[in-house]
């Protein structure tokens, strides 16, 4: 039987799916984490030249692919949005801009603090940090900018074009490393090949895909949030949470 998925493009249907998928991304968000710290922390070896600071890589590489990743579907999302002018497409962008924020940040500070043992210093202005920073800008300003308008239609289409201005910036963070002379190392994955041992490239795919989960997982949840919010007034939203009332009154007595 086919199954009409444009049906889910009405935030009343998204709502019922992302409520039904959010128990099972966090789920696998928990047990892939779990799995890639075991690998990354107790099987992976020490490495010959960086010692046992490399394995900082299991936090910082997952959050800066998820950083660049999440921002590239908040684009894609937000293009949909300007070009079908859909609610949930403006929803989808905000529930993720929190979560590409923070993976963001995380990979900044872990990479400062990796910086410290290799480098001998917390951050230099070099080109893969720097374009990263404006990454983590790009998020902020977003979610300042989205907040500053009331009317959440027009904070979505605001914040749809300053996501769009700033995909540019993506590749040049995952390029920067071979367009400009860096002190940050070359990627240790590339298609066909790796630089990296088995088990520690196996741990940090592993931490990847646990991120993934995550990311989406999260993003579910609070895009569910969003739509009750903004739905509010809607018929659907009454009986919903006219439901949850008359079983939160039922478990009370």
């Amino acid at each position: 039987m086919a199954v009409n998925w444009f049906k889910y493009a009405a935030p009343a249907s998204f709502y019922g799916l992302a409520g039904r998928l959010v128990p099972w991304f966090a789920g696998a968000a928990i047990a892939t984490g779990v799995l890639g710290l075991y690998i990354g922390l107790v099987l992976a070896p020490t490495d010959f030249q960086q010692g046992d600071a490399y394995r900082i890589i299991y936090i910082h590489v997952p959050a800066a692919w998820m950083g660049m990743f999440t921002y590239l579907v908040m684009a894609g999302w937000a293009a949909a949005g300007l070009v079908f002018n859909t609610r949930l497409s403006g929803m989808m962008v905000q529930s993720l801009a929190p979560t590409g924020a923070l993976f963001t940040f995380i990979a900044l500070w872990t990479g400062a603090l990796w910086g410290r043992p290799t480098w001998g210093t917390y951050w230099v202005w070099d080109a893969r940090l720097t374009s990263t920073l404006i990454l983590f800008f790009l998020y902020i300003g977003y979610l300042a900018l989205h907040a500053s308008i009331d009317e959440s239609r027009r904070a979505d289409r605001a914040g749809a074009v300053l996501v769009l201005v700033g995909v540019v910036n993506v590749p040049i963070i995952y390029f920067s490393v071979q367009w400009w002379n860096t002190l940050h190392q070359g990627a240790s994955v590339k298609p066909g090949s790796s630089a990296m041992a088995t088990v520690m490239l196996t741990g940090m795919l592993v931490m990847a895909i646990s991120a993934w989960m995550y990311t989406i997982a999260v993003s579910l949840a609070r895009v569910r949030a969003i739509i009750i919010e903004r739905e509010q007034h809607s018929q659907w939203v009454g009986e919903l949470l006219a439901d949850a009332d008359r079983a939160t009154a039922e478990q009370a007595t």
